[in-house]
């Protein structure tokens, strides 16, 4: 945030935003094509620990990762490596949403799996340090947030597109303030609109979805959000087959919640502000943000993590060996898909289903009157390693579905 005093240095200040804004826009119109993974010599998944209790699920998720992995490795295909240095001190000391020699480390590596990082906030003792997920996101040019949310015997099954690059969050450290005057900047750019909306369309088209849901409020929010539903009505001529709708995102987040109506969505595109509130919900269906987990994609770069936060009171309270891992190996399983192994993901997905929402035969608590991540990995490994799982998983989704009938 910086301070101005007169009306001549907030212009200054906005007009060196929109500089920088505008050569990130022409960056954008030029981005390569994405990386094919198939035609990579050896995959490099990079862990990133993060803060509080990031380490600890997400050396459970490697460890899950490296053992479904194990044939990739041993034949060279994919080499996992750790990369240090994201971590709220190193940051602060720095200052420095992402140190220059962590974010080198990260560019040599096509895929990340990342922990929670701690974002600080106005008044809580941390330097006014970006966020390391925006930053990396912008860094990366990581423009798709993609936030799945399955609960089979509710009939939902949500994708949510949610663009990563822009919006408020983009220039969230970059606000001002003059006198008794505070201004955030948001930014929605034609380039960074089309993109996201094609990705979601595409995503639809290759996975037979029947609809898709452009979520803004450009009733009255006319520049930005008008701009991103028009990106849609330019992006949505390209695919005739796949009927689209605007939703504001007011009755979009209540209709979430209707048991009538909620099962009729299934793809949502929508700015990065409305598609974290939105996506945070839905999580809640699934069982909450410790269980779902997300993909950061970009063309040339992929980064995947948890949707929650970094939880310190668990580490400082001593309990951080009981912390949820769910959303690290949810992440894990996109993953797995997005460099090329889409049956592998499913059986994890299904084994994360069975050991979280249908049969779960232990128990995450985040305190000693559960399990811990290793006894909880221990249970999803097991399950995976079950002959069974398919008819086991297809059964528990029948029979909720008898149930609620």
């Amino acid at each position: 945030m910086a301070e101005v005093q007169t009306i001549a240095e907030a212009t200054a200040h906005f007009g060196a935003i929109l500089e920088a804004q505008a050569a990130r826009v022409a960056k954008v119109r030029q981005s390569p094509p994405p990386t094919d993974f198939s035609a990579l010599e050896t995959i490099r998944i990079g862990i990133i620990g993060g803060d509080g209790i990031g380490p600890a699920i997400a050396a459970e998720a490697q460890r899950l990762l490296e053992e479904l992995l194990a044939e990739q490795v041993a034949a060279g295909k994919v080499e996992f490596g750790t990369i240090e240095g994201l971590t709220i001190e190193n940051r602060a000391a720095q200052g420095k949403a992402i140190p220059d020699d962590v974010l080198a480390d990260i560019r040599t590596y096509q895929v990340t799996l990342k922990g929670p990082t701690t974002t600080p906030e106005q008044g809580d003792g941390w330097p006014n340090i970006e966020s390391a997920n925006v930053a990396m996101r912008k860094e990366l040019d990581l423009f798709a947030n993609v936030r799945p949310v399955r609960v089979p015997r509710l009939g939902i099954d949500w994708t949510f597109f949610r663009e990563n690059t822009e919006d408020l969050y983009a220039l969230g450290s970059q606000g001002l303030t003059l006198g008794d005057l505070n201004i955030d900047f948001r930014l929605i750019s034609r380039p960074g609109s089309e993109r996201i909306i094609r990705a979601a369309f595409e995503f639809a088209q290759a996975n037979h979805k029947d609809s898709l849901t452009v979520v803004t409020k450009a009733n009255v929010v006319k520049t930005t959000d008008g701009a991103f539903l028009d990106a849609a009505r330019k992006v949505g001529a390209d695919f005739p087959e796949i009927p689209w709708e605007g939703w504001y995102i007011d009755i979009m987040t209540a209709k979430l919640v209707d048991e009538k109506r909620r099962t009729a969505f299934g793809v949502m595109v929508l700015p990065n502000l409305y598609g974290d509130i939105l996506s945070d919900e839905a999580a809640e269906f699934q069982g909450g943000v410790g269980t779902a987990g997300s993909a950061n994609i970009g063309t040339e770069f992929a980064m995947f993590e948890a949707i929650h936060g970094s939880a310190p009171r668990m580490v400082t309270e001593g309990r951080a060996q009981y912390a949820n891992p769910g959303s690290m190996i949810r992440a894990s399983a996109m993953l797995l898909s997005h460099i090329g192994l889409p049956a592998l993901g499913q059986k994890l997905d299904q084994a994360m289903d069975l050991c979280s929402q249908y049969e779960k035969k232990i128990e995450m608590t985040g305190r000693d009157t559960g399990a811990t991540s290793r006894e909880f990995g221990d249970y999803v490994l097991e399950t995976m390693r079950s002959a069974d799982l398919e008819s086991r998983w297809q059964a528990a989704v029948d029979a909720e579905a008898a149930a609620a009938t």
